[in-house]
């Protein structure tokens, strides 16, 4: 039988995909033993899932396959349970085009799937508030693109804060906003997500997605699975992954020896001199990285950093060992985007090239490919209105400056937009994030 799809594994596996994919309208055989294996792949162009798991207590047997799979040059995929990054990594080294945990979500599974099928452009956006939300509403209007946001866990302020204290649960409030900007409901659905109470007594400040999510993870039995859920509802165009799976505090250390703990605290700047730098920036407890996040970063063919508050939406992310480890390990193409405005008690006084700096700094090594710096013209009245706040444009500086610590492309463009708020622009960004992927592919 010619197939469209082969599966490397065991009679279950096949059973299961086969039910899966059966909505592609593709023809789908298994095959397990060596042999039948090396004629299947001499045999037609299939794109491959390899059963990673029904051959890990056969010694030599995984490998072998491996090297059938390298020497055919075919597209592959490894479905396993084994969530442990030195074992990902090495199944990526060996040539596989993703590596997807068990058990999946079959919107997800269908999504990466697809994405390898007929080559799909992934991008991973790792960040968190509204820097990550205005990003993932321009990108999706990109065709051709699987979309992944990596949201940041470290918000304990406001409605997320208490929900996450009360409930125990990974703070909801970011990973609403990405579900929101990709999701493809009708607009009263996204509504009803971002909807707030000003009103109702402890309902008060709550975003009614907040709450959704809370009640989902208490039904799923975790964030990442109540994510998968409302994911599903909201048919989101992508895939939207917490950055760890477990409860931590974001801690920082500040030039004076001052220590912090909580990303609200950190953010807000009270009770210090907002001009004080972070010296150091981690987790405590150190959360365990989510896998699937750690395998789309390793897949992905660009990763977006940013733009986000520095410290409490990015860095954040790239603070978690596995996470920076996946960046600086993947092949993707590296994009920094850098903030438009100063932020007091994060970066009081940083211009570009001290953005740059500190997100070298944090993933340990040079590893940006570009990095997009606006040079938008805001107004004087919006400048004025910020600057009461002790909040500046970023200064792009001298670029030579910046290139003396980057091998990265520095691209200066008009990115920003000035209504009530001075924010990334979702069409400019995109459209630039475009001419990067053109110039790539």
């Amino acid at each position: 039988m010619q197939a469209n799809v082969l599966v490397i594994g065991g009679d279950e596996t096949v059973s299961q995909l086969s039910g899966v994919l059966s909505r592609l309208k593709v023809k789908v055989r298994g095959v397990s033993r060596e042999e039948e294996i090396r004629q299947a792949l001499r045999a037609s162009s299939p794109t491959v899932v390899f059963d990673g798991d029904f051959y890990a207590a056969q010694n030599g047997k995984t490998e072998k396959i491996l090297g059938l799979l390298q020497r055919s040059k075919k597209d592959f995929i490894v479905l396993s349970s084994r969530k442990e990054p030195s074992k990902i990594l090495e199944f990526k080294q060996s040539g596989a085009a993703d590596y997807i945990l068990k058990p999946y979500n079959t919107r997800e599974f269908i999504m990466r799937f697809n994405a390898v099928r007929i080559k799909k452009i992934r991008i991973a956006c790792l960040g968190g508030g509204t820097g990550l939300f205005m990003l993932l509403l321009g990108l999706k209007a990109i065709p051709h693109v699987l979309l992944t946001s990596i949201v940041s866990m470290s918000d304990d302020g406001g409605s997320s804060g208490k929900l996450s204290q009360q409930f125990g649960i990974l703070p909801p409030g970011d990973i609403r906003r990405s579900l929101v900007a990709l999701s493809n409901a009708p607009e009263v659905m996204n509504q009803i997500m971002q909807y707030r109470f000003d009103r109702g007594g402890e309902l008060y400040g709550h975003s009614f997605g907040n709450i959704f999510l809370t009640v989902l993870s208490e039904v799923k039995g975790s964030m990442p699975e109540a994510v998968k859920a409302l994911s599903d509802i909201l048919n989101i165009q992508g895939i939207v992954l917490p950055a760890t799976r477990t409860l931590t505090s974001l801690v920082a250390q500040f030039e004076n020896g001052k220590i912090i703990r909580g990303e609200s605290k950190i953010d807000v700047g009270y009770g210090r001199r907002a001009e004080l730098r972070i010296k150091k920036l981690w987790h405590e407890p150190g959360p365990e990285s989510d896998a699937d996040a750690f395998a789309s970063i390793l897949s992905a063919d660009f990763v977006i950093i940013g733009p986000g508050d520095l410290y409490t939406s990015v860095i954040t992310n790239l603070a978690l060992k596995n996470i920076r480890l996946a960046v600086t390990r993947t092949k993707a193409k590296k994009i920094y985007v850098c903030n438009l405005m100063t932020k007091p008690g994060e970066t009081t006084h940083f211009d570009a090239l001290d953005h740059v700096k500190e997100i070298i700094k944090y993933l340990g090594k040079d590893a940006l490919d570009y990095v997009l710096i606006s040079n938008s013209k805001l107004s004087d009245e919006s400048t004025w209105e910020y600057s009461k706040k002790n909040q500046f444009p970023v200064i792009v500086g001298h670029v030579k400056d910046i290139q003396k610590i980057t091998h990265a492309a520095i691209l200066l463009a008009d990115v920003g937009n000035q209504t009530e708020l001075v924010r990334h622009d979702s069409v400019k960004l995109r459209k630039e994030i475009e001419k990067i992927i053109e110039k790539e592919i």
